[in-house]
């Protein structure tokens, strides 16, 4: 009897691993160069993140955190650079509730480091100075996106 009380137990244990990390997508623009690079002033940075995730096998998730950084100065674009950082990530026995705040959240957590790493060195290769991310708050940010859609939801029913 202890055994197969084991076994269930077992079986209903949480899991949670990394499976492999890689570039999924990487793109490097400089759509002015070589007279952009005689500019003298600062552009302006701005920076875009995107969680997806996606099943690709039973308990198996491919999770894709998309940086985008793009440098302006006035209307003409200095640089271009979007990174795809991916992860395939083991998620099992986690009750459906839970399963997107894990990907979007702890897997965004586990990818960001390498995605930025990515931006810096691809920024640097195209001959600008790095660009290094602050750390992000991707719970704050799920929390965020969660606060809105129930708003939407609301307003959508108001209707």
């Amino acid at each position: 009897m202890e055994n197969n009380e084991q076994n269930t137990t077992a079986q209903e244990t949480p899991v949670f691993g990394i499976e492999k990390l890689y570039v999924r997508d990487l793109s490097v623009e400089v759509p002015n160069a070589p007279e952009i690079f005689l500019e003298q002033d600062s552009p302006q940075v701005e920076i875009g993140l995107n969680t997806s995730g996606r099943g690709v096998a039973d308990g198996v998730f491919e999770v894709v955190l998309t940086v985008t950084v793009t440098a302006k100065l006035g209307d003409k674009t200095v640089f271009l650079v979007e990174v795809g950082q991916a992860g395939i990530f083991r998620i099992q026995n986690v009750p459906e509730e839970q399963l997107e705040a894990l990907i979007m959240v702890a897997c965004a957590n586990i990818l960001f480091p390498y995605a930025r790493e990515a931006v810096a060195d691809s920024v640097t290769r195209a001959g600008f100075q790095p660009i290094v991310l602050q750390p992000v708050n991707f719970e704050a940010m799920y929390m965020q996106r969660l606060q809105e859609s129930q708003t939407a939801e609301g307003s959508d029913s108001l209707q």
